[in-house]
């Protein structure tokens, strides 16, 4: 298996994505590990189940 281009990592508070290409931080800070997006992220790379996802952790926070 290759090196994943995108990961969690624990920060204070919850967790984030980081990008190993980009070498910065990927999005939100995220209460719970975000497993699905992840893996869609370093998989099939859908742009609408990427979204649906988003949304989803997004109101999880709320």
């Amino acid at each position: 298996m290759g090196k994943r281009r995108y990961v969690a990592r624990g920060v204070p508070g919850g967790y984030r994505i980081w990008d190993n290409k980009a070498r910065g931080w990927w999005g939100d800070l995220y209460e719970l590990c975000p497993d699905e997006l992840l893996d869609e992220l370093n998989g099939a790379r859908d742009y609408d189940k990427i979204t649906a996802l988003l949304k989803r952790c997004r109101a999880m926070k709320r």
